[in-house]
């Protein structure tokens, strides 16, 4: 990937969960956890291993990953995504651990609810800031866009 677009500096892994991967526990079945496993634990590790190398060779980079409330409160209506962000979140705090001494900063955005407009914390330009601000401050590991009891 590198020998196409130059050495990657940032990856952003946030895609928007399919309405079938949130459903209730009761109904849950193991079928049902294929889909979101492959999505939100396969996935972000395929994408780090084509990245990580160069970010490894450079000294720097940042892996930022965004994820509902769920991957640290667990809720049983949505059973695939809670399951499955649980394990990314998992797999994100170990990547955070390993490589920050190789100059790579692994960081994950929670976003309690809905991205809203016009939220003074939740608003898409405000989240994209908070963003910025992880990769640029390259401090600590996991931030809230807003408390998980509000």
């Amino acid at each position: 990937m590198a020998e196409t677009v130059g050495p990657i500096e940032v990856l952003q892994y946030s895609p928007i969960p399919q309405k079938n991967f949130m459903r209730p526990v009761l109904e849950t079945t193991p079928a049902d956890l294929v889909g979101p496993v492959e999505f939100s634990i396969y996935g972000p590790v395929a994408a780090v291993h084509q990245v990580l190398p160069g970010m490894r060779f450079l000294g720097t980079g940042t892996i930022l990953f965004v994820n509902g409330g769920s991957a640290v409160r667990p809720a049983g209506r949505v059973t695939g995504t809670s399951i499955a962000f649980a394990g990314q979140a998992a797999y994100a705090q170990i990547l955070h651990d390993e490589v920050a001494a190789d100059g790579v900063h692994v960081a994950q955005l929670i976003i309690p609810g809905a991205i809203e407009p016009g939220h003074p914390r939740k608003d898409p330009e405000v989240l994209a800031e908070t963003l910025w601000g992880l990769h640029r401050d390259r401090k600590g590991f996991r931030t809230f866009a807003e408390d998980l009891d509000a």
